[in-house]
């Protein structure tokens, strides 16, 4: 039995890219901040000539998907974070607009096995918007922890998936330590 899980640690070999959706800047501009926030207080270089993360700008979040792709079919990064936002107006161009934002980023992280984490905010109105940006709360934080734990997730599966099954459970995580892991392992046995 193994289990994997994602770490907040050891973050000095991971690379990111960041896209931002320039449309409703205030917004987006924002999320970034949160972002970087994040990744700094966790060990990241954020420096706009640092080596860990890049910076796209596009002109709105529609564009956002396949520019991610683009980056994610590179194999450098180890996540990519997609920022921008979507704000309600009188048409159904919101609709239409955040529904295939969310179809293409999902499809950049199937299509590569990159993590491309979705942080689009929609919202009804623009109040809204610049809540969930850093009034109340900033989501830009949120989305950079999911990249985080996902980048340091998806490189234990390629290096532990990379090697013969083993049954060693020794790497269990802190979580699981106090488990009956010959029970566990017996009832595997059992379903499988």
């Amino acid at each position: 039995m193994a289990v994997f899980e994602g770490s907040f640690i050891q973050t000095e070999p991971l690379r990111f890219a960041v896209v931002i959706g320039r449309f409703n800047d205030l917004v987006s501009v924002k999320l970034l901040e949160g972002c970087q926030d994040c990744l700094k207080r966790h060990g990241v270089d954020t420096n706009l000539h640092g080596s860990q993360v890049d910076y796209v700008w596009v002109p709105g979040s529609f564009e956002v998907p396949v520019v991610a792709r683009q980056l994610a079919l590179s194999h450098r990064y180890d996540a990519i974070i997609c920022l921008g936002a979507v704000i309600r107006g009188q048409t159904p161009h919101f609709d239409i607009v955040s529904s295939e934002v969310a179809k293409g980023v999902a499809a950049a992280s199937f299509q590569t096995g990159v993590p491309v984490i979705f942080g689009i905010l929609t919202a009804d109105t623009m109040q809204q918007a610049l809540e969930r940006a850093g009034i109340k709360s900033n989501h830009g934080w949120d989305y950079a922890m999911s990249a985080l734990e996902m980048a340091s997730l998806m490189r234990q599966l390629r290096s532990n998936l990379a090697e013969p099954y083993s049954r060693n459970t020794q790497s269990l995580p802190a979580s699981f330590q106090s488990a009956n892991v010959g029970n566990l392992a017996a009832e595997s046995e059992e379903l499988g």
